[in-house]
């Protein structure tokens, strides 16, 4: 059967600044805008990608992931499901007086993914990191520091297990 553009993004958020490249599943329940996504990605469905995260080529990304402004993953990226990346160290909702904190009163601090690192289901990572590449995080790590290229890493806090070699 064939389905129209409408019927496709029925139960999609996409707003009209997103550049998605050529070959790209979308799923259903999915948010996103600002972003620029690469070509042959898969987005599964309920993942957020916010403003300024740029997705390159080849990525996989799971269901239940959110990538906020501040994320960069380099092309063939996994991203398992239920990944939380962060982009700000010191988050409030309001001042000591009591007043609402602004978008000025906080600290962006960019996340990079390096090609074909993967990404475990259920990983929390912190701003301001590295993950390098054909690096691997374990399921249920937290990322609190830089991960070196061809490396395992897990836990909470995440810590090297061994190195890989590389597609291993």
């Amino acid at each position: 059967m064939e389905r129209t553009i409408t019927e496709e993004r029925q139960y999609q958020a996409i707003s009209e600044d997103v550049l998605i490249g050529r070959h790209v599943r979308v799923a259903k329940f999915v948010n996103m805008y600002g972003c620029r996504i690469g070509d042959h990605v898969m987005v599964g469905p309920f993942v957020e990608i916010q403003k300024g995260v740029s997705v390159g080529a080849r990525c996989k990304i799971e269901s239940h992931s959110f990538l906020c402004e501040g994320v960069v993953l380099g092309e063939g990226v996994f991203v398992g499901h239920g990944v939380m990346f962060t982009n700000d160290l010191f988050p409030r909702a309001i001042n000591e007086d009591g007043s609402v904190r602004g978008d000025e009163q906080w600290e962006l601090l960019p996340t990079v993914v390096k090609d074909g690192a993967s990404i475990g289901s259920n990983v929390t990572i912190l701003p301001g990191v590295t993950i390098g590449e054909f690096s691997l995080v374990g399921a249920g790590s937290t990322v609190v520091k830089d991960v070196p290229a061809y490396t395992i890493v897990a836990g909470n806090p995440a810590r090297v297990i061994r190195r890989v070699d590389h597609g291993k």
